[in-house]
């Protein structure tokens, strides 16, 4: 009663790395609450997922395998989440800001009439004095976001419903093992008494499911370039940069926005996380969504003719000039070297 959940998203038996990674968060949330880790995996040909997620310190696995919850629709996913929430009354339950995520947080808290933020990048605990009502609130959940278009950060509380329920996108959080044997207890729940077989209404008869064309996210080196980089032929200069770096070429809104560049290739809020080990920002302003998405890179690099531009505040090293004057001594100097 009373624990922490994380709803596991899955393709085909493999739990998706989001949910992976709210794991780790949820544990550190669970230690912090004193309570229990809980994880929910509908999905169908289940044997043995709990493997896959115990190591992150789960201490029960709900499992609920059957043949109509794969591929995932909305009914029997939204059925299951529910009415195991108003017997588990868990007070926290966190979901990947993904399409799957975005279709069933919404759903769920709607019915159990509880709160849900979208696209948390901080997630804490801490306590909330209501002066107006003279009640102070502990132990809630601290689900932070960017708001107003990014100008503020927001620090978004429920203090009377539950679950208090949030969502988070892929690479905000860490993944972290905790202990490669950690025991956890596996219940095998008897589908048929959560879904109602009318859910089963909706059948997917053919699914496409189309690989990323590059990888952003694992990238060890990202160059991006943001509305500065002037046009298409300007980021034709990162993709020559990428290629001398071996590293992945990145953009910001404004540059998508502008048409510079593939929209699978944003970082930031309402794009891609990354963590790489270089990043370097070409014609960035660094607005706060932008910086949302890359800020835990290992050495940042900003090329930008604005001394004051926002993102020189967190770069480790600045170069002040234009891109057009300092991107192409760099792969001139790049390719002088490599050789």
């Amino acid at each position: 009663m009373n624990n922490v959940f994380v709803y596991c998203e899955l393709e085909g038996t493999t739990v998706a790395d989001v949910s992976l990674e709210l794991l780790t968060k949820g544990r550190k949330l669970a230690n912090e609450l004193g309570c229990q880790l809980e994880a929910i995996v509908a999905g169908s040909g289940l044997d043995g997922v709990e493997k896959q997620v115990l190591p992150y310190g789960v201490d029960k696995v709900h499992v609920f395998d059957a043949p109509g919850l794969f591929p995932y629709t909305t009914l029997p996913h939204a059925s299951i989440l529910i009415n195991l929430f108003k017997e588990e009354k868990p007070q926290i339950c966190l979901m990947g800001a993904t399409v799957i995520g975005r279709d069933l947080g919404p759903r769920v808290s709607s019915a159990l009439t509880s709160g849900l933020t979208a696209d948390c990048t901080s997630l804490e605990i801490g306590s909330h004095e209501d002066k107006k009502a003279g009640k102070t609130y502990e132990n809630l959940l601290y689900q932070i976001r960017p708001a107003f278009g990014g100008n503020i950060v927001a620090t978004i509380i429920n203090p009377e419903h539950r679950p208090q329920m949030a969502t988070v996108r892929e690479g905000v959080m860490k993944k972290e093992i905790l202990d490669a044997k950690y025991q956890g207890e596996v219940i095998k729940h008897d589908v048929a008494k959560y879904v109602p077989e009318t859910d089963y209404v909706v059948k997917v008869i053919d699914r496409h499911v189309e690989k990323a064309k590059h990888n952003l996210k694992g990238a060890p080196i990202v160059i991006a370039g943001g509305y500065g980089m002037g046009s298409k032929e300007g980021f034709d200069m990162l993709f020559e940069l990428a290629k001398e770096l071996h590293a992945e070429v990145g953009a910001s809104r404004a540059a998508v926005d502008a048409g510079f560049c593939e929209h699978d290739r944003q970082i930031g809020q309402t794009g891609v996380t990354v963590r790489p080990k270089l990043y370097i920002a070409c014609g960035i302003s660094g607005q706060i969504q932008h910086i949302a998405g890359m800020q835990d890179a290992g050495i940042i690099i900003s090329v930008n003719n604005d001394p004051n531009a926002p993102i020189n505040t967190i770069a480790d090293y600045v170069i002040n000039g234009t891109v057009e004057e300092v991107i192409p001594k760099m792969i001139k100097y790049y390719k002088k070297n490599s050789k």
